[in-house]
């Protein structure tokens, strides 16, 4: 077995197709591809409620299974299958999968697919069970009998992620894995994706997760799915509202208790050193000013400001004089200084407090 490992181990290191290269704007030159600290992801799949918290308990577990179909036209129309054959209406159906062991499961299953490079011929692999759940970022020396189950609970939730892809003349469905089989007898693991989708397993369009951010965050599901989410925006993203996280998450408990969960969250991140933020408030409106994101969890731990009860109403002026003062190298904290600044004086002008808002609607455009 040891020397089939090392065959399989020799055969991952020559293959490396399923990687890419970014050029930042100082010219220098990043190579990505998936590796033990890190694997690469679709954008589509990271932004969409796809991979979100397990809910707590309620009572109400039709909620947790229910299955829930949403509308992807816009985030895969990029597809091959879709520009080939006309397809203009995408949906995708899943059950709730969780960050835990789902969201590690599909990492796994991309990983392996890729470090193999035969998903365009036959969507096949088949490897050791615990070369899988390495690739999982799961511990391989727990292969036993318990984590066998839950993975197999995940490949079921998995099999029953569906797209429907429409145009006037026919409907292809399809979805994530084909099947998935546990060989006891060999301790190997084999699964079947469909080659029509292979852009849901690489590709062009996607980002770097590092793993090492997910291990920082252990029983931490709502964190890890806001990371995610978080990843896959691009450079200097669009305030995002407080609805739209809450949209992300596709939490079941009061819409209070979803903002409290929400900013631990947010906060979780920034104390890993993954994230730098500042949350505002105008009016009953809520949103969250995205300062820096660091992947190798290497962003200074600044003091955060709170939101104050009298968020300035900040015109397009004033943006820009703080946009100037981010890229002229201020640090979270002294932009957040100048914010509390025009605060005060709207106090002193006698503004009155508004309640927290709970239905914040920003637009991210």
């Amino acid at each position: 077995m040891k020397k089939v490992n090392q065959e399989i181990s020799n055969d991952i290191s020559r293959k490396s197709d399923f990687s890419f290269e970014v050029t930042g704007q100082t010219g220098k030159v990043t190579h990505f591809a998936p590796g033990n600290t890190g694997t690469v992801q679709p954008v589509a799949l990271l932004r969409l409620g796809v991979f979100v918290p397990t809910p707590l308990a309620t009572g109400k577990t039709h909620s947790i299974d229910k299955v829930v179909t949403m509308d992807v036209s816009n985030e895969l129309q990029h597809m091959e299958v879709a520009s080939s054959e006309g397809y203009k209406e995408i949906s995708l159906s899943s059950p709730r999968l969780d960050m835990n062991t789902d969201f590690r499961v599909w990492l796994g299953i991309v990983r392996t697919i890729h470090d193999f490079n035969d998903v365009s011929v036959s969507g096949r692999i088949k490897l050791p069970f615990s070369m899988f759940l390495k690739n999982c970022g799961l511990d391989p020396a727990r292969s036993n009998k318990h984590m066998k189950a839950r993975i197999d609970a995940s490949m079921v939730k998995l099999r029953m992620v569906t797209f429907q892809f429409r145009n006037e003349d026919s409907t292809l469905i399809t979805g994530l894995i084909n099947w998935a089989r546990y060989n006891i007898k060999t301790n190997e693991i084999e699964i079947e994706g469909d080659p029509r989708i292979k852009e849901l397993y690489a590709i062009d369009y996607k980002v770097f997760l590092r793993l090492k951010a997910l291990d920082s965050l252990q029983r931490k599901e709502s964190a890890q799915a806001l990371y995610t989410y978080l990843a896959s925006l691009p450079k200097n993203p669009a305030p995002i509202s407080m609805k739209r996280f809450r949209d992300r998450l596709r939490l079941t408990s009061r819409v209070s208790a979803q903002n409290e969960i929400i900013r631990r969250s947010l906060h979780e991140l920034h104390e890993i050193g993954y994230l730098q933020y500042h949350e505002e408030k105008v009016g009953r409106n809520i949103k969250f000013h995205i300062l820096k994101r660091s992947p190798s969890l290497g962003a200074k731990k600044e003091p955060i400001l709170a939101p104050a009860q009298n968020a300035p109403i900040l015109d397009d002026s004033l943006l820009e004089k703080l946009k100037m003062m981010k890229a002229a190298g201020f640090t979270g904290e002294e932009i957040a200084a100048v914010l509390v600044s025009i605060d005060k004086m709207k106090k002193i002008n006698g503004t009155k407090n508004d309640e927290e808002a709970e239905d914040a609607d920003f637009s991210e455009e």
